[in-house]
């Protein structure tokens, strides 16, 4: 699991810091070159050298995925057979795809239709 996780749950770093009401004057009344100059000074915000770069792994995006198929979140997961719940972590970034689950989505962003096709011959009665 990465540093950015905890059991499974990505954080958010999206997400905007709570400021109090003194903190959001002082930044509003910051110029962008002021802005900047803070970012560079503070030292949890410093460059990552190409090693810490490479280290990060591309994650399979469910939601783009998806989209470029021009499905809604209901018929991905009935044609792909996830539960509608975990597709909408992974898009909304909740929770990360395990392993299994990332290179699932790689392969059905590659060939969908042999994904169901695979699907339903799994998922046929027995005789």
């Amino acid at each position: 699991m990465s540093e950015n996780t905890t059991s499974g749950t990505v954080v958010n770093f999206d997400a905007r810091p709570r400021l109090s009401k003194d903190e959001r004057a002082r930044l509003e009344n910051m110029s962008d070159d002021e802005i900047r100059r803070a970012a560079q000074d503070d030292p949890d915000n410093r460059e990552l050298t190409d090693a810490e770069l490479a280290e990060f792994k591309p994650v399979a995006d469910a939601k783009l995925i998806r989209q470029s198929m021009g499905l809604t979140q209901e018929d991905f997961a009935r044609k792909f057979q996830i539960p509608i719940g975990t597709l909408r972590d992974w898009e909304q970034h909740r929770t990360e795809p395990d392993k299994a689950a990332q290179n699932f989505l790689k392969v059905v962003s590659v060939t969908p239709e042999t994904v169901v096709q695979a699907l339903s011959i799994l998922h046929e009665p027995a005789e």
